[in-house]
């Protein structure tokens, strides 16, 4: 009987101590677009080129499920180079974010987002290009 007790507490210990060094759960990016513009919290016009008469570019992010209050990191490169980030909070339960740029004549060609977790892990990274 103590043979049983004791593996049994073996078992146990075992087992809380995987379930202990699980890592926190993660939040799920379920969409990640360019577009045109934003309305009711959803990308409208997504696309991969953009016209500078626009005026202006939107990153748009959608996290469901989000376990806990948290930021990402949109960063916006221009031919490779940075030109700014954007620290957005997502809080649970789920959560749509979005940043915007906005462009000039001088801004036409290759862009990229790289949208990034809390800590800066790459999640997505986003390809699109402005033109006349």
């Amino acid at each position: 009987m103590k043979i049983l007790f004791f593996f049994i507490t073996i078992l146990l210990l075992t087992a809380t101590n995987v379930y202990s060094e699980q890592p926190p759960a993660k939040m799920v990016m379920v969409q990640s677009v360019m577009c045109e513009s934003i309305k009711n919290f959803q990308a409208v016009n997504p696309g991969v080129v953009f016209s500078i008469s626009l005026g202006e570019v939107f990153c748009f992010s959608n996290f469901d499920p989000v376990f806990e209050k948290t930021h990402v990191l949109h960063k916006w490169y221009r031919k490779d180079k940075l030109v700014f980030t954007m620290r957005l909070t997502l809080s649970p339960p789920k959560w749509s974010t979005f940043s915007r740029i906005q462009i000039r004549d001088a801004d036409k060609g290759p862009w990229r987002v790289e949208i990034r977790d809390a800590g800066d892990t790459l999640l997505q990274t986003l390809r699109f290009s402005m033109a006349d």
